[in-house]
């Protein structure tokens, strides 16, 4: 127990060791409000890892947000998905900080940016002001928070980035947030991995059952075990004042006392986010929606986060001998959730063998990989998948089935179709689709050149041809045709398409081009008469709407205003 409690003094030592060579009072708080968070640094996402802090605005939009320390703007980026409406601040000590998901921004910085979109003739922009040009004080009001982008409700998204532009976790640098809660610890796994490795008698992954123990840690029955293995664990951390599932900080394992594997979240470079699917166990995430972490390193991991490695972190249990196998997951402020593993090395000769299935198709990891049938082909660059790989490709009439998405893509495959059987006019109309688990086809960005369509993807799955043949749908929402609207502030619009999705927008009012901001979680478009475009008594709006296979439609309407 001493060596444990000494172990963990050290290691907290050392993290402090490393918090300070980082400013721990140059960065405040960027909301005068307590710090909830609803998402934390490094935490898993789909195909990514978790860039910054998302931080709780009490379900409101439109708080007040302030710059971190002082600097000046070096980039407003603003996108429909994404980050939203998003700003960058960068600072003299070479750190920059980030503000996303944002309603707008402060009125000097709104006004420069309202002159781009303007004079670009577009909502979506990325700027970036010349040094000094928007300068700004810590503690200054630089936007209001908001819902905007990919988010799933009013949040702020935070982050601190060094000199490379590589997101850093905020706490480093003296963010605080409440925390007294240990980790959960939500599944542990043990995994098989030499070629006659077996835990209990099986090849195949192995979930452990958790028993709780008076101290708050846990324990599992004793496994029996030989050859090469490794663990996974299914974790997650919550703060005070907070029920959200976030990701942890750290994770350790020793093997009879000696560290075999670590890793934590303190800083990762945007390049290397994707290999997040080398991390943990795909299939399964797919499968039961919950994600394991691996806590061993498969062969071409490049991932910057690992910090102590024993063999890749893979345990050579020998006959006879027995093992004790220790798992800490620990969040930023300390608090540690402990699983202790016994295992006992144990040869069985009728091991129940993992089953292997072959397919005609075998994708090398490190070779160019093509099939074709039926007008159909599939290409796969090297190094697009992380293993050697059996898929199940099979080719039917305008449809693929390309595996399942169980298995990783790295990198853009290309699957493409020979349309010659079709008219011009149905050509216009098809698209490239995946189907759904539910069989709706879902749009795949579809590049048409002659008789040939491509698109590139990520995801295994069925792809075929679909057709949409329906324009885009247009309905006022806060005024009707002919309509007198003189104390209104905003003029706002649905639009949405059945199908392909909804390309590209327009409007125009008089003939001038008038700013609309596009929010595709509810399908609105706004504008805001503040932009001081519309001057007239009578108006006359043009709206043009186009999905993504080029089906238009025109909506018009007059409304007045004094």
């Amino acid at each position: 127990m001493k060596r444990a409690a000494c172990l963990l003094f050290l290691l907290l030592f050392s993290t402090l060791q490393a918090q300070n060579t980082l400013p721990q009072d140059y960065f405040d708080n960027p909301l005068d409000i307590p710090l909830v968070l609803a998402g934390t640094f490094g935490e898993l996402r789909s195909n990514h890892f978790h860039s910054g802090l998302d931080i709780k605005t009490q379900q409101r939009e439109g708080l007040e947000v302030k710059a971190s320390a002082s600097g000046y703007v070096s980039r407003i980026n603003i996108q429909h998905y994404g980050y939203g409406k998003a700003l960058y601040i960068q600072h003299p000590n070479g750190y920059t900080t980030v503000y996303g998901h944002l309603s707008s921004l402060a009125p000097k910085i709104q006004d420069y940016l309202k002159k781009q979109q303007y004079t670009k003739e577009t909502y979506e922009i990325e700027l970036f002001p010349e040094p000094g040009e928007l300068k700004v004080e810590q503690g200054e009001i630089v936007a209001f928070s908001g819902n905007t982008g990919g988010s799933g409700g009013p949040h702020l998204h935070f982050e601190i980035r060094d000199g490379s532009q590589r997101p850093m976790n905020a706490q480093m640098f003296g963010i605080d947030i409440a925390d007294r809660k240990d980790p959960l610890i939500e599944g542990v796994f043990a995994y098989p991995l030499g070629e006659d490795a077996h835990v209990n008698n099986s090849q195949a992954r192995q979930k452990l059952r958790l028993i709780p123990l008076k101290d708050g840690t846990y324990t599992t029955n004793q496994l029996e075990v030989c050859g090469e293995i490794g663990f996974g664990v299914s974790t997650v951390d919550q703060q005070d004042m907070s029920y959200n599932h976030n990701g942890v900080f750290e994770i350790e394992a020793d093997l009879n006392g000696d560290q075999v594997f670590s890793i934590d979240f303190d800083k990762f470079s945007f390049a290397e986010s994707r290999n997040i699917n080398r991390l943990i166990d795909y299939e399964y995430y797919m499968e039961q929606h919950k994600r394991i972490q691996k806590l061993f390193v498969n062969p071409g991991n490049p991932l910057s986060l690992y910090r102590s490695l024993q063999n890749e972190g893979k345990l050579n249990i020998k006959n006879s001998l027995d093992y004790n196998y220790t798992i800490k997951v620990r969040d930023y402020k300390g608090n540690v959730k402990v699983v202790r593993i016994p295992i006992k090395g144990q040869i069985i000769d009728n091991i129940k063998k993992k089953e292997e299935i072959e397919t005609s198709y075998l994708v090398k990891a490190s070779e160019a990989f093509s099939a074709k049938g039926n007008n159909i082909d599939v290409y796969i660059p090297p190094n697009s998948l992380y293993d050697d790989t059996y898929l199940d490709i099979q080719f039917q009439e305008d449809t693929l089935q390309l595996h399942r998405d169980i298995i990783p893509i790295h990198s853009n495959i290309t699957v493409g179709f020979d349309v010659s059987k079709f008219s011009n006019e149905d050509k216009e109309q098809l698209f490239i689709a995946r189907l759904s688990d539910y069989g709706r086809p879902l749009y795949s960005t579809t590049y048409k050149k002659g008789n040939r369509f491509t698109t590139g993807t990520r995801t295994f799955g069925t792809y075929t041809l679909a057709k949409d043949t329906i324009s885009p749908k247009v309905t006022p929402v806060n005024f009707y045709d002919g309509q007198w609207i003189s104390g209104n502030k905003t003029l706002k619009l649905k639009i949405s398409d059945d199908l392909s999705g909804i390309d590209s927008y327009r409007a125009t009012v008089n003939g001038k081009f008038v700013l609309m901001e596009y929010e595709y979680k509810n399908n609105t478009l706004t504008h805001d008469f503040s932009d001081g475009v519309v001057t007239e008594t009578e108006n006359n709006l043009k709206l043009i709407v186009t999905d993504n296979v080029g089906n238009t439609t025109v909506y018009t309407a007059k409304f007045f205003r004094k």
